[in-house]
């Protein structure tokens, strides 16, 4: 059985690919730099790329597919972000589940195969100093709502969205932590109390499951 895992570069989407390897899985890691010494198969592509996200199911045909991929936000409140800045996020994590989910509708992927999209816990909570970060993981999980209603008409595909809260155990999340610190005028604390390799194993619970859609807040 084959899976697919965006992002698979370092932090979360290192420990899914990991993690999913170690189960016997045949795992695919795309990442936009090459990953070094990783245990599992490799491809250096932009995971945004609508034509990389069709080739590469084309080629493997996932049972397991997990858009993960994106970029560190500018950091910063509103009033000092560019309009570029703020929509970094919406560029690289939004689009690229949308390419995703589009090409295993299109393709499609075979029934009870399953899509897992990392969001984030910003999703429901908001984020002040990360610009448009919050909203374009809003939009990733209702991009997974969406695709779970279109597989229910005929597909058989499953979807879920994991919702991982801000942990220094990632670059993203040790620049949340600087962010928030500068913004409070505090000392950023980098104490870890939920790990990448525990967001991996809540993400294999969820694909051993059987729910046509599922969405769920990692806790440490």
């Amino acid at each position: 059985m084959t899976a697919i895992v965006t992002g698979a570069g370092r932090g979360f989407g290192r420990a899914i690919a990991t993690a999913l390897t170690a189960t016997g899985r045949h795992v695919v890691g795309v990442s936009r730099t090459r990953a070094a010494d990783a245990p599992y198969e490799t491809v250096t592509a932009d995971a945004a790329d609508p034509d990389v996200a069709a080739a590469l199911i084309q080629q493997h045909r996932p049972r397991v597919l997990v858009p993960n991929a994106g970029v560190v936000p500018a950091m910063g409140p509103v009033d000092a972000l560019s309009w570029a800045e703020f929509e970094r996020n919406w560029q690289v994590d939004t689009r690229h589940v949308f390419e995703w989910t589009k090409a295993a509708l299109r393709l499609p992927l075979e029934p009870g195969s399953i899509v897992v999209a990392m969001s984030s816990g910003a999703a429901l909570r908001g984020s002040p100093v990360s610009g448009g970060y919050a909203g374009a993981k809003a939009a990733i999980r209702f991009i997974a709502t969406y695709g779970a209603d279109e597989s229910r008409r005929e597909l058989g595909l499953r979807f879920a969205t994991v919702m991982p809260p801000l942990t220094p155990a990632t670059e993203l999340g040790r620049a949340g932590v600087a962010g928030y610190a500068a913004r409070n005028g505090t000392e950023p604390d980098y104490r870890v109390t939920l790990t990448a390799e525990q967001v991996a194993q809540h993400v294999l619970g969820v694909i051993e499951g059987s729910e046509a859609y599922t969405e769920g807040v990692v806790t440490g």
